[in-house]
This record gives C-alpha cells, structure tokens and sequence, in this order.
C-alpha cells in the first residue's frame, strides 16, 4: 500500500493513481480513463473530496475487478456487465454468470448505496428538507435563486449537497441572495469547458459523447482544484498577517 492512502475509520481511502497500482498487476491494460469510463457508465460510483477528487475503497476496487475480468476472460459487454452489477446492487445474485466467475463480498459499500439509491430517484421538498436540515423558507429562497431546480414538484441528488451547503453556510449569516456569485461563477466555469469539449461533442461516431463527458470531467475537477487552491492561498494570507 502506497504511503499516501488514507484510512477513514477501518476503511482505507486511495486515489485514482494507487488503485491502478493494486490492479496492473493483474491487467496490465488497465489506464485512469478507462476507470473514469467506467464510472461516467455507473459501473462504479467512487466517491469525491470536496475539490473533486476521486477517491476509492475495497468495494469499488472489486467492482473494477469483477468489470475486467468479465471483459478480459469473457468479452462480455459492458451493457451485460452493468446488468450483473444492478442485480448485485439490489442484493441479488446475477444469473447466468460465466463459468468460474464469483461475487466479491463486499462489491456495495454502505456508501455506494446511499449513492445507487439517491441516483434512482426523485424528492419531493419534504425529503430535501430532511435530508439538507434546510427549512422550508431557505429551501423557497434556494430555488427563487436559482441554486437548486425544482422539476415538477421534485428535485435530484445534487440538490441535496446543494441544499446542505447552502444550511450550514446560512449559519454563518450567508444567505441565498449571498451565494449567487458562486452560480455565476459555475456557470462560467462550465461555458468554459463546454466550449472546450466542443469538438469532441461534435463528432458523430458513437463513443464522442462519452470521451466529452471525460474530458470535461478532467477540466472541471482541474478548475475546482485550482479554485480551491486560490482560495486557501488567501486563508494562508490571513493566518501570516
């Protein structure tokens, strides 16, 4: 194990870089865009520090496992694939495996599930409300401002970071009206890497979407570091003077 993992409780926490280490040995042909295809697939869902970052545990180390193998030994396709990971996720046992393949134990983290689950769904204001800790008049506020978007009476899994953020930052006496340069500026930041991705979005052949989406994956999290690190550089400032 690299030194640079982390643990989080029992569980240990690697970047992108340490679990192509654990996994070249077994598929040499194994690349970060490959796992960064997999995940814009929802075959794995790793889950992200505040800057963006990925990062992976024994579960999603499985899963990708479990994908390559299929692909290496089986030629299976990736639409086959996810059907065997859909039924594993609702605690099913895939049927009609191939010969020889087995089901890790642990290939669904409590995390990934909550993340499967939020995926699959819509909430109505209520939920929001009690999953964000929001009340009802920030949660009216947020969507006047547009900060989150209410679609048909219901709202999806980024609202509710969106909504928590925005409560616990209202804590601190920023409210909504507050908050609207940081729309401005997301929007900005993903005209950018639109106009960026642009020529990959244009062609026709039938993997252009998918390598845009990678792409533009790559240049959001690179914007959200360099971002942060602006950011913290002022607050260093502050601690010197």
């Amino acid at each position: 194990m690299h030194s640079s993992s982390r643990r989080t409780g029992a569980a240990t926490v690697l970047n992108i870089g340490e679990v192509l280490a654990l996994l070249c040995a077994d598929f040499p042909s194994v690349t970060a865009s490959k796992i960064r295809f997999y995940e814009e697939k929802g075959l794995i869902t790793p889950q992200r520090t505040p800057a963006g970052y990925r990062q992976f545990r024994e579960p999603d180390v499985e899963r990708l496992r479990f994908v390559l193998a299929l692909q290496r030994d089986h030629y299976l396709p990736l639409k086959v694939i996810r059907e065997y990971l859909d039924a594993i996720d609702q605690g099913l046992t895939p049927l009609n495996l191939p010969p020889g393949v087995s089901v890790a134990p642990r290939m669904v983290s409590d995390e990934l599930a909550r993340e499967l689950k939020s995926k699959s769904r819509r909430l109505t204001a209520e939920q929001l409300r009690i999953e964000s800790g929001a009340g009802a008049e920030l949660l009216t506020t947020m969507v006047s401002y547009g900060l989150v978007e209410n679609k048909d009476g219901t709202f999806d899994e980024h609202a509710v970071k969106i909504a928590q953020a925005c409560t616990a930052l209202a804590a601190h006496g920023l409210e909504p009206r507050h908050l609207r340069p940081f729309q401005a500026a997301a929007e900005r930041e993903f005209g950018l890497v639109e106009r960026v991705v642009a020529p990959l979005s244009s062609r026709k052949d039938g993997t252009s979407a998918v390598r845009a989406a990678e792409a533009a994956r790559e240049i959001a999290e690179l914007c959200l570091t360099l971002h942060s690190s602006l950011v913290q550089m002022r607050i260093a400032e502050m601690e010197s003077s």
